[in-house]
């Protein structure tokens, strides 16, 4: 335990950094722990708060300022890698462009407290061309949001955090083997259930050249568009005669779709 503490007073400043940057640019390092551990120490007078804060929100800053122009660069397809690399890919995008419609750029205030969204929120507003400026303010504020949050309770219970980790420590290998199989369990879990919702899929899928050819065949289909406002206001075009209706508008709306003919659905 002391080893560890030393370490961390020691090269805290720089790991800090890092880590919240490696975190912020998408890797699967979650930076929570260590603002907690920098907090903790800097309510013991081992660091300098004001400082661990500065440096996770500029640590934080700089990798969504990344993921901003590579938004506004390469567009939605920057997003569509970020949701499929995640550990559920099938909702990413809904959910990240879910909260930009009831936000708007308040949503940046509350990413980084939303798995998942963290990365993906910035990458949004730049697909949509949030402006410079407006973007570094609320993201900003947000970052500062989540830093002082963690860090701040780390401060404040500081002596607890030390003597939980105190404990831990004594668990030694055994807590480092749990913890890893916890993960790797999580982890296959997820990747079964995608496996399954893929083979499902397929079996009701349909390819964009087969629904054009079934269209010139003279087949009656109703076709459904479901894409989010945001999609559509990046993409306009709709293919012609589909019906525009909201996922969260399926249920109410659920007459509008008659049973004596094939409908296709489609969305981003």
């Amino acid at each position: 335990m002391n080893d560890a503490i030393h370490f961390l007073i020691q090269h805290g400043y720089v790991l800090l950094f890092v880590w919240v940057l490696a975190e912020q640019v998408g890797l699967p390092l979650p930076a929570m722990p260590l603002l907690l551990a920098a907090g903790a120490l800097a309510g013991s007078g081992r660091m300098d708060l004001t400082l661990v804060l500065g440096l996770a929100v500029i640590a934080a800053l700089v990798g969504d300022l990344v993921w901003y122009y590579l938004g506004r660069r390469r567009g939605s397809r920057v997003l569509n890698l970020l949701c499929r690399i995640s550990l559920e890919p099938d909702s990413c995008v809904r959910r990240t462009e879910n909260v930009f419609v009831r936000h708007g750029a308040g949503a940046l205030l509350i990413a980084k407290f939303v798995p998942g969204l963290n990365t993906a929120a910035p990458v949004l507003a730049g697909i949509f061309r949030m402006s410079v400026p407006r973007f570094f303010v609320f993201d900003s504020l947000g970052a500062l949001l989540w830093a002082a949050s963690f860090i701040g309770l780390g401060f404040v219970f500081s002596d607890q955090i030390e003597r939980i980790a105190a404990y831990l420590t004594r668990w030694g290998s055994w807590l480092a083997v749990v913890l890893g199989a916890s993960l790797t369990g999580y982890i296959l879990w997820k990747y079964i259930q995608r496996r399954r919702f893929f083979h499902q899929l397929r079996t009701a899928r349909i390819t964009p050249q087969e629904l054009m050819e079934t269209l010139n065949a003279g087949a009656e289909v109703l076709i459904v568009d479901l894409r989010q406002p945001l999609d559509v206001a990046a993409l306009p075009q709709a293919i012609p005669g589909a019906v525009r209706m909201g996922i969260e508008e399926l249920e109410m709306r659920h007459q509008e779709i008659p049973r004596d003919r094939d409908v296709v659905l489609y969305c981003s």
